[in-house]
């Protein structure tokens, strides 16, 4: 076994997708088939195309993602161009393709760390009121309200906006899902109270997670009418946990440290995790950094940067996804000269969510998989699982799961 000196970072852009995988046609965004979709291949062509010109103009400009494999992974994944991105690769790059039967992120992570979801979540209806009676009665005895407003699908940002000043006059909590597993209960900071609404959430996810709901996500928000309102960084997630110990568990069982940055110590349920750090991508950007010269050794630093999904991607914001991108390599590209010799940085994301395709949902989709620390090469085509698998051999600690190391 290794002594534990090396350290590994596990570094996930939340929703980049580079298409191809070889069952969407089996997910839906509405009644569109996700057959096609290509978050990375479709915004590289639009950016190409002068289509992608809010606030940036011309193809991606992504260097240091392009020298460590970004494009070619894009082309392994789906055989999509990449016009622009053609560059010198220096890195070693692959794609991965998920098995669970999900385009989430508690799915998506899970799998990556070695643990693929084995049942079949639970889904509510695209109808109104979408939720059971027993959730909603459940709701509003642990809020001690009369009634809920939303009980439908809905985007968000869409609903604060149309019901944030009924929900004031109210104090009944808004609630929504969307195609995901997932119940969303979003309520005001100063009116509802941020920990009235975490007491919420955390009272009825029990009852979810026994229903096989993946997540109940607590979507606090300010503002009011006149000024509009806007969600903060005080989202929390209130996982199911996961069957069987993950990647996190085993380093962390084998004596070393985890780090968690972003929503990562939700969606593991803070389980293998020692010490987390949230707030916005530019805060956890800072994190990332500052933990490449401080983690100690034989650490895991495992990340995700989810504004990619949440402002861009189901918002179908092509330029603002294109420019989150951009700001992401500049970023990395200030950190990757700081990592030491016999780090291991692998950059990958959960699903995809591609904002050219109709609809607000996520979209079923190989993700890239970019690894530097390990000279330049192909990987291929891999599994999720694999990457816990090629984490736990670089760091020397035992593998439970079904993933094969790639390195």
């Amino acid at each position: 076994m290794e002594t534990p000196k090396r350290r590994a970072f596990l570094v996930v852009m939340d929703s980049v997708g580079c298409g191809g995988a070889p069952d969407s046609g089996a997910f839906f965004n509405g009644d569109l088939p996700d057959t096609g979709a290509n978050t990375l291949g479709h915004i590289i062509a639009a950016c190409a195309q002068g289509r992608a010109d809010g606030g940036r103009s011309g193809p991606l400009n992504a260097p240091h993602l392009e020298a460590m494999g970004l494009a070619h992974a894009v082309r392994l994944a789906s055989g999509d161009e990449t016009p622009g991105l053609s560059g010198e690769t220096t890195g070693t790059w692959g794609a991965a393709t998920e098995i669970s039967l999900g385009k989430d992120t508690p799915s998506g992570h899970w799998e990556m760390a070695g643990v693929p979801v084995p049942w079949d979540w639970t889904y509510f209806p695209d109808i109104t009121p979408t939720f059971p009676q027993e959730v909603t009665d459940a709701i509003c005895a642990a809020a001690d309200v009369a009634g809920i407003l939303g009980n439908s699908h809905a985007s968000g940002t869409k609903i604060i906006d149309d019901m944030g000043a009924e929900h004031i006059k109210t104090g009944w909590p808004i609630c929504y899902t969307s195609a995901d597993s997932v119940l969303q209960i979003a309520a005001h900071e100063d009116h509802f109270g941020l920990e009235r609404l975490l007491d919420l959430c955390r009272a009825v996810a029990p009852l979810l997670h026994g229903m096989k709901v993946g997540r109940v996500i607590a979507r606090p928000f300010v503002g009011d009418a006149q000024a509009g309102f806007k969600r903060t960084h005080n989202r929390r997630d209130f996982a199911i946990e996961p069957p069987s110990p993950t990647l996190c568990d085993w380093v962390q069982g084998a004596g070393r440290h985890v780090y968690g940055i972003g929503k990562i110590g939700d969606i593991f349920s803070m389980r293998g995790i020692d010490e987390v750090q949230k707030g916005g991508d530019d805060t956890l950007m800072q994190r990332l950094d500052e933990l490449v010269e401080t983690a100690v050794d034989g650490a895991l630093v495992f990340a995700n940067f989810v504004e990619f999904d949440t402002q861009y991607g189901h918002r179908r914001d092509v330029s603002g996804y294109a420019r989150a991108l951009e700001w992401f390599d500049r970023e990395i590209g200030r950190i990757l000269p700081k990592l030491r010799v016999g780090d291991l940085l692998i950059i990958t994301a959960d699903h995809g969510n591609d904002p050219t395709w109709p609809g607000t949902d996520h979209t079923r989709e190989r993700v890239p998989v970019l690894v530097y620390g390990r000279g330049a090469g192909e990987i291929g085509l891999v599994a999720f699982a694999d990457i816990a698998a090629s984490v736990a051999a670089h760091l020397g600690v035992p593998a439970q799961g079904p993933g094969r190391s790639f390195i």
